[in-house]
């Protein structure tokens, strides 16, 4: 299992977890709420037709208290340990209790007359007794219409039995267990759609990918063919300044934009006109006027291209200098964003080391005294102080590589910051 993959399970595995810890609770109280409410509702059913077959509906009269009474003792042998019977003003007319009920009934908590509009019912576990259930019913001439008038109260316990208790909690149970169940089995079903679109989303990445690498080098090699290089210096200046960058913690879109740009930075030589960027001689005043536009036309070209919009960075910034003296904006220290800092320390390093038509390749050390010497006028300090450390590791690895070679080391660079 490759590590996204793990990663991938082990957080569906602990949503999975914490679904099921939540719902599971959830399914276990809302499994006991319904069962107490059916015990309720198919107690006060009961109740109500042995009310109804007694005439214990309207407690009015002078019987009513004689009607109240058989009914209550009736009730209460029944599905209720406790029935009382109240008239309309809230006057108890009759109360029964059987043995269990007379066990509770000093724990239960008192209140006043009745006087409510609607059922209702309360779940109590008295300390040392047993699961207790205890019911609330106005009564009305007529069943369905809520709207009559109440002609009496019907109240009753029940002493929910051990076995009943038993019941309901397993039952209870085995719903929390299912809702637990199902949570897991979920992740697990997840799992493999969430591999599959990720296996497919970073296909059409790498696609993406592949096109815009294909497209700056594409530019690269356009650039390259017209100053007439092999585009070799690209590859290797991009890994240079990449290297530099990761030393300085550079990550994300930052490196992205300063890999793109420093492949790119001459994109704008393209307008230059051949008379110009191909003179074997020296350019004179008006010649490098133009030939500085390259500056300008290269941020025309990355500026709204999307992705490569932060190569603007380096592509406008590239021929600044860190004491104001570059161009095309004479920015000076910090002025310039650091992705151009870094690029320049990188640049410079590798022209001076490569062959070139117009010279040879020079040594290491007489390479670093130039950057040494430039440094703090042309170099930022803390780049050249970053770069010293690591100088002669990245000479030693582009000394007599080939343009296949230096093309590899970026492509590692990019399949590494751009993939992620």
């Amino acid at each position: 299992m490759n590590p996204f993959n793990k990663r991938t399970a082990v957080r569906i595995a602990a949503v999975s977890i914490l679904l099921a810890s939540i719902a599971s609770p959830v399914g276990w109280f809302v499994a006991r709420e319904s069962a107490e409410e059916s015990i309720v509702a198919l107690a006060t059913e009961e109740s109500g037709r042995l009310l109804h077959y007694f005439n214990a509906i309207d407690m009015r009269g002078p019987d009513a208290a004689f009607r109240a009474a058989i009914a209550a003792k009736t009730i209460s042998g029944g599905l209720f340990d406790i029935a009382e019977i109240y008239d309309a003003n809230g006057r108890k007319l009759a109360e029964s209790m059987t043995g269990e009920g007379k066990k509770i009934e000093s724990s239960l908590p008192h209140h006043g007359a009745p006087n409510y509009t609607a059922s209702s019912y309360q779940s109590l576990k008295l300390s040392g007794q047993p699961w207790v259930l205890r019911v609330f019913v106005p009564l009305r001439s007529s069943e369905t219409a809520v709207s009559a008038p109440i002609t009496g109260y019907f109240e009753g316990v029940r002493v929910v039995p051990a076995w009943q208790t038993e019941q309901i909690l397993a039952s209870s149970l085995t719903v929390a267990l299912m809702v637990c169940l199902a949570s897991l089995l979920c992740g697990a079903a997840i799992y493999p759609v969430v591999i599959h679109l990720t296996a497919d989303n970073e296909r059409k990445a790498r696609e993406v990918l592949d096109s815009h690498i294909s497209m700056m080098e594409s530019l690269g090699r356009a650039i390259a063919k017209r100053d007439s290089d092999t585009g070799a210096h690209n590859y290797r200046v991009a890994w240079i300044a990449a290297r530099i960058a990761e030393r300085m913690g550079l990550m994300g879109s930052d490196m992205q934009a300063l890999i793109a740009g420093s492949f790119l930075h001459d994109v704008g030589k393209i307008g230059i006109p051949d008379a110009i960027l191909l003179k074997p001689g020296k350019l004179d005043d008006a010649e490098w006027v133009i030939m500085r536009t390259h500056v300008e036309q290269g941020e025309e070209i990355v500026t709204g291209m999307g992705w490569l919009d932060g190569a603007n960075a380096i592509v406008a910034g590239h021929h600044e200098k860190w004491d104001g003296s570059g161009y095309p904006r004479k920015l000076t220290g910090k002025a310039t964003p650091l992705a151009a800092r870094i690029f320049a320390v990188a640049d410079v390093f590798d022209a001076l080391c490569s062959k070139r038509p117009y010279k040879e390749p020079m040594g290491f050390e007489a390479a670093m005294a130039i950057l040494e010497k430039d440094t703090g006028s042309h170099f930022d300090p803390s780049v050249m102080a970053v770069f010293h450390t690591m100088a002669l590791e990245i000479f030693n690895r582009l000394a007599n590589s080939t343009e296949s070679d230096a093309r590899q080391l970026l492509e590692d660079r990019i399949r590494q910051h751009f993939e992620r």
